[in-house]
């Protein structure tokens, strides 16, 4: 019997993803695509290239800039999850074309879409969650997933969301002003998201800085949350940071940073590591150097996502000056890969637009997230997509 519910189990799960993947193929059919003869310079870049100029790597070094402690008494992320408010909606229960944006290949597992009234005109970012923060995946005994966006106005908020109900509630981050004296609202798209132990790394100031933040300091704002930096890493040189993720594959940890360069630009987009510490204190994040540990050139261009695994590169890129959904590459230092789909093999198979990627190592999900959906699936359906 335990047998039999487990092959019925397997076999929604792939009901499931053929059913998403279905949906985002139909939909996309009628939409701009790119055939696999003109993709396959851009789609596949060749290999990762070592960056070894001591300049060029200057221009990653991190620097660092710590703020004053606000006295506000503080609440746990418990807090905010136990006071969720709002749900996510299986796909099911998702519109058309809310799922038109999710992947073709390789297929979505799982996935929810945001309600509209707390999403619409506002802008997805990326994902991160416990599975960052801690081995174990639980944080406060909870397993929890955050999610950035930015309205219109470009401010930034996340969604603390308590990934087995799947409701939550939303914390604003936000920035020192004047000294320490007052705050104001983080603007980013937060294209970039990471967990790491007690600290949030989060992009902003189009990409020049790493903001830290304090999970053990929510606050209380009225009826809302909010949560201020205490800390910030930044760029002195010409590069700008479009995605993270943490790789918990390397000792120490690490965290992979991937430069969202434009299409038309003429030059290559940078892949690199800084070091993490396994007990982050203080005001820092963790950083054992700021200086970066290692760093790759890539031909690929409009980097969204980007996840490091080994010695395996992954990236999400954007569609360019096609419509539609993006591409998903994995690089290393012998080549490229990249999935394919549709009757023309067309390397537009992502989801549409691209976001970031986050990669829980216990459980082997990816996570992302596009348009109102959030998803996930498997690293081995991953490179099963890839081969």
């Amino acid at each position: 019997m335990k047998h039999r519910g487990r092959h019925r189990r397997r076999k929604r799960g792939r009901a499931l993803r053929a059913t998403l993947a279905g949906t985002a193929l139909a939909l996309t059919a009628a939409a701009t695509m790119i055939s696999a003869s003109q993709a396959t310079d851009s789609a596949r870049p060749g290999p990762l290239k070592p960056l070894t100029s001591a300049t060029a790597l200057r221009e990653l070094r991190l620097h660092h800039e710590a703020y004053p402690a606000s006295p506000v008494p503080a609440v746990r992320v418990a807090d905010v999850v136990a006071s969720a408010g709002h749900a996510l909606r299986p796909a099911a229960d998702c519109a058309a074309a809310e799922r038109a944006a999710l992947p073709v290949t390789p297929a979505a597992g799982r996935a929810w879409c945001w309600d509209e009234g707390d999403t619409g005109g506002a802008r997805a970012g990326a994902v991160t969650g416990s599975w960052d923060a801690v081995h174990d995946g639980r944080w406060g005994g909870h397993r929890v997933l955050l999610s950035g966006w930015s309205d219109a106005r470009g401010r930034a908020r996340i969604a603390v969301v308590d990934a087995e109900r799947m409701t939550y509630a939303w914390v604003l981050p936000v920035v020192p002003a004047d000294g320490g004296r007052s705050v104001r609202p983080l603007r980013s798209p937060l294209s970039g998201l990471v967990w790491y132990q007690d600290k949030l790394l989060a992009t902003g100031d189009d990409g020049r800085t790493l903001y830290v933040y304090d999970m053990d300091r929510i606050r209380r704002d009225g009826t809302g949350f909010t949560l201020s930096a205490v800390a910030a890493y930044r760029l002195a040189g010409g590069a700008r940071i479009g995605a993270l993720s943490l790789d918990r594959s390397t000792v120490p940890d690490s965290l992979a940073v991937g430069e969202a360069v434009p299409a038309d630009a003429d030059r290559p987009a940078r892949l690199w590591r800084y070091s993490l510490g396994s007990a982050p204190s203080g005001p820092g994040a963790g950083l054992v150097d700021p200086q970066p540990v290692e760093a790759y050139e890539t031909e690929a261009a409009e980097v969204h996502g980007v996840l490091a695994h080994r010695s395996r590169w992954y990236l999400a890129r954007g569609a360019g000056a096609f419509d539609g959904h993006g591409t998903l590459v994995r690089l290393d230092g012998d080549g490229a890969a990249a999935a394919q789909c549709g009757p023309d093999g067309t390397y537009q198979c992502w989801s549409g637009p691209a976001g970031s990627l986050s990669h829980g190592a216990r459980t082997g999900q990816v996570w992302s997230q596009s348009g109102r959906m959030l998803f996930s699936l498997g690293l081995d359906v991953v490179d099963s997509a890839l081969e």
